[in-house]
């Protein structure tokens, strides 16, 4: 009997846009808490039209198990600006 080779399943993508603006110290800070997209097609589109409004916008990627707290490496998907460094 063969064997049948189960596709190995691969961590859901984590898909955030984040907007920063300087404070009256002139230190960036985010505009609102990173909000999680559907796509990373849409999070791109997002991360444009909000590039328009603030001094730094930035949409990026990465797998993600929040329940078993594993994460990959965060992939910029476009950025626009000053953006605080990621971590």
């Amino acid at each position: 009997m063969p064997e049948t080779l189960l596709p190995q399943s691969k961590m859901p993508k984590l898909v955030v846009v984040a907007a920063f603006d300087p404070n009256e110290a002139g230190d960036l800070q985010a505009v609102f808490r990173p909000a999680e997209q559907q796509s990373e097609e849409r999070a791109i589109r997002t991360a444009k039209a909000l590039a328009l409004k603030y001094v730094g916008v930035i949409a990026w990627s990465r797998e993600a198990n929040p329940a078993l707290g594993e994460y990959g490496l965060p992939t910029v998907l476009f950025q626009h600006g000053n953006v605080p460094e990621m971590e």
